[in-house]
């Protein structure tokens, strides 16, 4: 849930000053922003490791092995792409809502929770099953920073059902329709906002 929530906050808060906010080079970032989706997550593990060791030296706090681990990961691999959905949503809603909040006398907290975000519940709760069905199926980020133990994600228990010599597919299995559950769950609560909110903003 953090993993899924925080990079949906942050994203929703950028795209808003991206889409809304005028200021020198703000083309230029956009474009470094989307960069970052060319780099794959594997190639930041090693560095990210070493700052995760580091920050245990200096400050005592242990976050290999812990659930924030995987948050952070997936947190910042998620934000370039919802920064990119998002602006592209809120590019399509009328900027004329904005400037009459502005002289009503609103903050940009206020235009942005009163009305940028209800108007952006499509492509937020989109994104928001993408991120989490995408972070609920991960095995790779789970498995090298938070690992075996009481900790282990429902992904490295299915592992863990496998044999020493690769048997008990069959447990592999019955357990996959039980990790099922929860991301059904959510995709069909959601889904009617999904191919509204995915599309939103392509034809702008």
């Amino acid at each position: 849930i953090p993993a899924t929530v925080l990079p949906i906050v942050f994203a929703a808060l950028t795209a808003y000053v991206f889409t809304f906010f005028r200021f020198r080079g703000k083309e230029v970032i956009f474009a470094l922003i989307l960069a970052l989706l060319v780099i794959p997550q594997q190639i930041a593990f090693i560095p990210i490791i070493q700052m995760y060791v580091w920050i245990k030296e200096v400050t005592g706090i242990p976050v290999m092995g812990q659930y924030a681990a995987a948050w952070i990961l997936h947190s910042a691999f998620g934000l370039p792409l919802a920064i990119y959905i998002f602006r592209n949503y809120m590019s399509t809603l009328p900027s004329e809502l904005v400037e009459a909040a502005r002289v009503d006398g609103a903050t940009h907290l206020q235009i942005f929770f009163r009305v940028v975000a209800p108007l952006s519940m499509p492509v937020l709760a989109s994104f928001t099953i993408f991120q989490f069905l995408w972070i609920w199926n991960d095995f790779l980020i789970e498995f090298i920073f938070i690992g075996n133990g009481p900790k282990a994600v429902l992904t490295q228990g299915l592992y863990d059902l496998l044999g020493q010599y690769g048997q008990g597919w069959q447990r592999v299995a019955a357990g996959s329709v039980i990790t099922l559950i929860v991301p059904l769950i959510v995709f069909f609560t959601m889904q009617r906002y999904f191919v509204r909110g995915m599309i939103a903003g392509t034809g702008k």
